[in-house]
């Protein structure tokens, strides 16, 4: 079968090249050996060449493309992908006299995945922070087949740049594999094993960014809180600075071909609760028209319970209030929970070692509403109503398919009596009704309820594939 594709290429290149003058043919640094490019699409594939030059491009699985070279030496091609398939692929390349050949290459399902720190810390931890059984992971990421990832550097830049620098890295070393994403790995490893193909992420994130930093000038310049003078972004910590990210590492990546994105990204937006969900939805409307594939998938992470040391402990509840609401506002998005996921001594890290369960949950959501994987519960009880009953308050939740999994020690519920003052309530699952009733010393007459809703107040509450409850709050003080 090699020989066979070898001689076609070559044959195509004959024809492509016949005739030709050596030209300066570069392909940009996504488009390399050991790609994962999206199956059953229209791969798109670029670089440069010179002002006006014919560019050929064959793969080996048949299909074949030419394009010409703008004034600029710019050139787009994009190329029929067939089904997904773990048998490496070739793509040559040729303008004029110049040959250049991209080997290893898998055709499966590409994500993005980008954010702050939590979706940037890899498989070997950051210092003083680890992930869980992360080491194993890289040192067993080679019986994975056919997950790779593209990590985009760490760069800052006030102009959009074409490019960046990087390598397409398989699972097969565990030196590689220790740089991995980790939420992004166990969303990609998941992935593969549910649907039986290669996954290829470009990993594009920088730790402490805000949402600001992912988002172009012309969008920036109508946020009066925003200042783009480059002596005000300069004298920012480095990881807070507007539109440096978009230019520097996203808009250099913005044409690959994607099957969605996945997100991890809040933490620094916490105390701008009221802006998050409408700056998160304009970010995601911008991205996905400058990707050019239509309402791609946008997937993404509730922040983690951390101690913000805010002033009522509640600024990184509010911040996750808003991103709940974001679903609403971005077609084609879902969010993880991720409620249940801190330890108790994790109090003052914001970086929670479990990281399966994040990435995990991310591949429920696709599997379910990307691919068509209805039989995958993909998020937890969502609350849905309450009342009152003497001490009592009874509380109902939807998306209950899978019923609530835990009925004993409920732990993360609060009540408030018209003294608006919350204590720590006690419930158990009514099993016939699938409500829970809760009680709290101190209130006679409940009139509010929360359940997690604090900077770090992880609940027990739990449904189907152990997805936890989002937090919430009936209140609105």
């Amino acid at each position: 079968m090699k020989t066979i594709r070898r001689a076609f290429l070559a044959a195509v290149m004959a024809v492509c090249c016949a005739g030709g003058v050596a030209a300066q043919l570069h392909l940009n640094p996504l488009i390399a050996d050991n790609m994962v490019l999206q199956q059953q699409a229209d791969a798109r594939l670029w670089g440069t060449a010179d002002p006006g030059a014919q560019v050929c491009v064959a793969a080996s699985w048949g299909k074949t493309v030419e394009v010409r070279a703008d004034k600029a030496g710019r050139w787009l091609a994009a190329i029929p992908t067939p089904e997904a398939s773990f048998e490496p692929a070739e793509i040559t390349f040729a303008s004029g006299g110049d040959t250049v050949r991209v080997s290893n290459v898998l055709i499966g399902e590409v994500w993005l995945a980008s954010g702050q720190s939590n979706m940037q810390m890899p498989l070997k931890g950051f210092p003083g922070c680890c992930v869980q059984d992360g080491l194993d992971e890289a040192i067993n990421a080679g019986q994975v087949r056919g997950v790779r990832m593209f990590n985009v550097p760490l760069e800052q830049s006030y102009e959009p740049v074409s490019e960046v620098e990087g390598r397409w890295a398989t699972s097969d070393d565990y030196r590689d594999a220790m740089e991995f994403s980790a939420t992004a790995w166990f969303f990609a490893k998941s992935l593969s094993r549910a649907l039986g193909v290669p996954v290829g992420i470009v990993s594009c994130a920088y730790g402490g960014a805000k949402v600001e930093s992912w988002m172009p000038r012309d969008m920036l310049e109508k946020y009066p809180d925003v200042s783009l003078k480059p002596a005000d972004i300069e004298a920012m910590t480095h990881y807070h600075r507007p539109m440096l990210m978009y230019n520097a590492m996203f808009s250099p990546v913005q044409r690959y071909t994607y099957k969605g994105i996945i997100w991890y990204q809040g933490c620094s937006n916490v105390g701008m609760h009221d802006t998050y969900a409408e700056r998160l939805a304009a970010m995601v409307e911008r991205w996905r028209k400058e990707i050019g594939l239509g309402e791609i998938p946008f997937y993404y992470v509730e922040i983690a319970p951390y101690d913000y040391e805010s002033g009522d402990g509640c600024d990184g509840a509010r911040l996750r209030e808003a991103q709940d609401r974001a679903q609403k506002l971005i077609p084609n998005s879902g969010m993880v929970c991720t409620n249940d996921l801190a330890e108790p001594y994790e109090l003052h890290n914001i970086h929670p070692r479990r990281k399966a369960p994040v990435g995990q949950r991310l591949s429920y959501l696709a599997l379910n509403r990307t691919y068509g994987h209805d039989n995958v519960c993909d998020s937890g009880p969502r609350y849905a109503g309450w009342t009152a009953k003497g001490r009592e308050a009874w509380v109902r939740f939807d998306n209950l398919a899978m019923g609530i999994c835990r009925n004993y020690m409920l732990e993360g519920f609060e009540l408030a009596g018209p003294d608006r003052v919350f204590h720590p309530a006690t419930g158990w699952l009514h099993w016939q009704t699938n409500e829970v009733v809760l009680t709290a010393d101190g209130v006679d007459e409940p009139v509010a309820v929360r359940y997690g809703f604090g900077d770090f107040k992880p609940g027990t509450l739990i449904g189907g594939n152990e997805q936890p409850a989002v937090p919430f709050r009936t209140d609105d003080w």
